[in-house]
């Protein structure tokens, strides 16, 4: 079958087409045949292992420390149908239509994979596919989704609060201002000015350009700042927020990561920065919310896995509205 073997750490040419063997299932697994998957800024991250030290490091000792050899295909959620199943394998059957995550054990960037019927390990969650969304628009929702989901809960967004989104152009952004107004907030989407009108299209209340405004600098404040990137000014953000407000912090680097420890415990906000745990339960919940036309995806570009360079370099420009899609 083919796939895209993951052959050193580094820019989007360590990626290259290879023939490996299908996989067979064990006996709690379904095997699928992947219709589509993506390339997220996270796959990116991962291809370059461009971490900070402190996860770096533990993940060279875990993967292979000068290559990769432990995980030798990427890609970390996919849409796609069921062609065999393990005999202990009770709510998936031949045919079923499925997306998810394959959560620390990667390998979308095939033309099949083997996942578990229920989330365990180092496996991400999997359920049936939304019945109204093609194969394209799901492979798309579950890793940003279940990453906003995750966010909004502990920061207990609640109707009429006033949010602000800092990088709400792409994957996990798209999805947050649909979440959020979800859940009955007013929107504030920080973005590029090519982003706006897309999320002016989603729901979003107000948007600034990033590049025109630091919206830090303004005296609006907010109930809950998520900053989707990790690059807002840490001090500047705390000021923008209000009485009780909650400060989420979705991709922090160490220096935040330690300035929300020793910031934790004092006065009345909130910082959350901590790693998304996803849940199967949380998937099925947006799949309710996509089947009732709550949410949907934004693609902006699609590329055969052919062109799994091309995508990767795309993707690194930061210029993505929405998702990649790349399709098998």
């Amino acid at each position: 079958m083919k796939s895209i073997a993951w052959t050193k750490y580094g820019p989007p040419e360590v990626l290259k087409l290879k023939e490996i063997e299908k996989p067979i299932p064990k006996d709690d697994e379904g095997l699928i045949k992947v219709i589509a998957t993506t390339v997220t800024a996270g796959d990116c991250e991962m291809r370059r292992l461009d971490f900070p030290l402190y996860l770096s490091f533990p993940m060279r000792i875990y993967i292979g420390f000068f290559k990769p050899k432990r995980i030798r295909v990427i890609g970390q959620e996919l849409a796609g149908e069921i062609v065999e199943v393990g005999k202990d394998v009770k709510s998936l059957k031949v045919g079923d239509q499925v997306f998810g995550t394959t959560g620390f054990k990667f390998g979308a960037y095939a033309e099949y994979i083997c996942l578990p019927e229920k989330s365990k390990d180092m496996s991400g969650p999997l359920t049936h596919k939304p019945t109204n969304m093609s194969f394209e628009e799901a492979a798309a929702v579950p890793t940003g989704g279940l990453e906003v989901l995750h966010f909004l809960r502990k920061g207990n967004i609640k109707r009429g609060e006033k949010i602000l989104i800092n990088g709400a152009g792409g994957s996990i952004g798209s999805f947050g201002v649909q979440l959020a107004k979800y859940f009955g907030a007013e929107v504030t989407a920080v973005d590029s000015a090519e982003k706006l009108e897309m999320l002016g299209s989603i729901g979003a209340d107000h948007v600034i350009d990033y590049a025109q405004e630091d919206f830090t600098e303004k005296e609006n404040t907010y109930d809950v700042i998520f900053d989707v990137i990790g690059k807002s000014s840490f001090s500047g953000s705390l000021r923008s927020l209000g009485e009780n407000g909650r400060y989420l912090i979705a991709n922090p680097n160490l220096i935040k990561i330690i300035r929300a420890l020793l910031n934790g415990g004092k006065g009345n906000k909130k910082i959350v920065t901590e790693t998304t745990i996803q849940k199967t339960e949380d998937l099925q919940f947006l799949k309710e919310l996509i089947e009732v036309g709550k949410l949907k995806t934004i693609i902006d570009r699609k590329y055969p896995m052919e062109e799994i360079v091309e995508a990767h370099r795309y993707v690194e420009t930061g210029e993505k509205i929405g998702n990649v899609i790349i399709t098998p």
